[in-house]
Order: structure tokens, then C-alpha cells, then sequence
């Protein structure tokens, strides 16, 4: 009876093993999404950030790498633990499962109650983006030394179908536009079929006047890449409670550890 007791007992160990292991690797896949979609924004987009003259932006890109490296890491140290089974381990895994879950209640807790509360400011600082965004293209677009900023407006009026900050007409005011020897109305990149000197027509059915401004698209895009992280950050969380509870479980069911 006991041998058959202590049998039962350590094929449960065994699959809370696995289960354990299992979570472990959906975890450490997980903190790859969330490295990678931040190294992406760095890499793929950052030339559209620096446009705004923000730093929150990329710091938040920043965040995101430092978040992904670290759930990476847990991710491994619940492996080792899990496939050595030291019991110590396990503690020191179950601590760094339950400050990533509190630390991501209390990031949606203040984000929440931010929205919620700093309306007014909140309106401001989308009004001194915009504002950013319209002077950095009026001032700096084909300006000696500007030669990255003019690449990343193209590259946002292209990509987003935009024209101008608010609108096309933004481009009016612009120095490169006023300027003797230009002869375009807007940048070529303003075509919705862009060649040499096609930005001296800026009718609607040669540009994107109709489309909207490109802040509106990029903020478009910003609001579509909180929603992937916000998803992304519910699934990290409901893992990282499955795992407490599978550590919780094994922790219970281990021999005591010499170590």
C-alpha cells in the first residue's frame, strides 16, 4: 500500500513537472513576443517617433525590451528549477512570477486612472505632438543636415497615406516649399503615384488631401500598438497565475532539497 501510495505520488510530481516545463516555454515565448515587438518599434518605426520630439514614445519602446528580456529570464530560471527540482529555486521563481504580475496590476492601475483623470492635460500634450509633428515638417523637411527627418516624412506619407501634419495644406508654410527654386505644392511623397516633380499638382486625385493628416494616422497606429501590448500583457498575466499555481503545487510535492 505505501509503495503503491508513493507511486501515485511521484507520477504527480512528474506531471506537474511538465505541466511546469510547459508554462515555462508559453512563458518564454511570451517574453519573446513582447522583446521582439518592442525591438521591432525601435528598429522599424523609430525614425516616425523621432518626428514627434517625444521621448515617451521610446521609452516605452524601451520598456518593452527590458520587459521581454526579463520574463525571458524568469522563464529560464523556472526551467532549471522545474528540471532540477531544487525547491529553493522554485521560491526565488515564484517571487519573480509574483513581482512581474504585481508590477503589470499596478502599470494598468495608474494607466487607467491617467486616462481617466489628466483630460485636460492629456489634450495638451496631443496638441503639442501635433504641433511638433507640423513644425518639424515646415522647418526641417529638405533642409541641409535634416537629410534622416526628410527620410522619415517620406517614409510616414508613403506608408500611411498622408499628406501634411493636419492636412495638406500644412506644406504651404513649409521652407522648403517657399523657397525660390522648388516648384512642387507638396513633397513628392504627398503622390499617391510618386515620381520627380509630381507634387506640383495637389489635386485630390494626384495626393492624399482627402485621406487625413498623418498625425491622425500615426496616433491610428500608436492606439492599435497599445491594444496589441494591452492583449499581450492580459496573456502574460493569466500564464503567470496558471504558474504560481503549478509552483505552488510542485513546491508541495518535492522531496526536501539537500541543497
Amino acid at each position: 500500500m505505501e509503495a503503491q501510495g508513493e507511486k501515485t505520488h511521484s507520477c504527480g510530481t512528474i506531471c506537474l513537472k511538465y505541466l511546469l516545463f510547459l508554462f515555462n516555454i508559453l512563458f518564454w515565448l511570451a517574453g519573446g513576443a513582447v522583446l521582439a515587438v518592442g525591438v521591432w518599434t525601435m528598429v522599424e518605426k523609430s525614425d516616425y517617433i523621432s518626428l514627434l520630439n517625444s521621448s515617451f514614445y521610446s521609452v516605452s519602446a524601451y520598456i518593452l525590451i527590458a520587459a521581454g528580456v526579463i520574463v525571458i529570464v524568469t522563464g529560464i530560471i523556472g526551467c532549471c528549477a522545474t528540471l532540477k527540482e531544487m525547491k529553493s529555486l522554485l521560491i526565488v521563481y515564484l517571487v519573480l512570477l509574483l513581482c512581474i504580475f504585481l508590477l503589470e496590476i499596478i502599470a494598468g492601475v495608474l494607466a487607467y486612472v491617467t486616462y481617466q483623470e489628466c483630460f485636460p492635460f492629456c489634450y495638451q500634450l496631443d496638441e503639442e505632438l501635433r504641433h511638433n509633428l507640423k513644425v518639424t515638417m515646415q522647418e526641417k523637411y529638405q533642409q541641409p543636415g535634416e537629410e534622416s527627418v526628410t527620410q522619415a516624412v517620406d517614409r510616414l506619407q508613403q506608408e500611411f497615406k498622408c499628406c501634411g501634419s493636419h492636412n495638406s495644406s500644412d506644406w504651404r508654410d513649409c521652407v522648403w516649399i517657399q523657397s525660390a527654386e522648388n516648384e512642387r505644392l507638396v513633397p513628392d511623397s504627398c503622390c499617391k503615384s510618386p515620381s520627380e516633380l509630381c507634387g506640383r499638382r495637389d489635386h485630390p486625385s494626384n495626393i492624399y488631401k482627402v485621406e487625413g493628416g498623418c498625425i491622425m494616422k500615426l496616433e491610428e497606429f500608436i492606439l492599435s500598438q497599445l491594444y496589441i501590448i494591452g492583449a499581450m500583457g492580459i496573456g502574460i498575466a493569466f500564464l503567470q497565475l496558471v504558474g504560481m499555481m503549478f509552483t505552488c503545487c510542485l513546491y508541495q510535492n518535492l522531496k526536501e532539497d539537500p541543497y
